[in-house]
């Protein structure tokens, strides 16, 4: 069984805070990792959004593996689109 479970009705496709819980090792791993309690992440998983403040120590959290823009991309643009450039 995996780390995260979805009803069958979502998307196959992990959210990115999915996608960070796996590679942090499930959800207590990344609430230890970033310093909050495991409800908060489920709380994430289930709003598929992670608060601002969150952002740069999931990231961290992940290597980067899981990016700030693929977490937040309202408030971290691609460096493209931050410029004024299209990608």
């Amino acid at each position: 069984m995996s780390a995260i479970e979805r009803p069958s009705e979502q998307s196959e496709e992990p959210t990115p805070i999915e996608q960070a819980v796996e590679h942090a090792g499930g959800q207590q791993a990344l609430a230890e990792k970033v310093g909050v309690r495991y409800q908060a992440v489920q709380k994430w998983i289930r709003a598929k959004r992670v608060p601002a403040e969150r952002v740069l120590a999931i990231e961290e959290a992940t290597g980067g593996a899981v990016s700030r823009h693929d977490l937040r991309p309202d408030i971290y643009p691609r460096e493209s689109r931050a410029l004024g450039q299209r990608a």
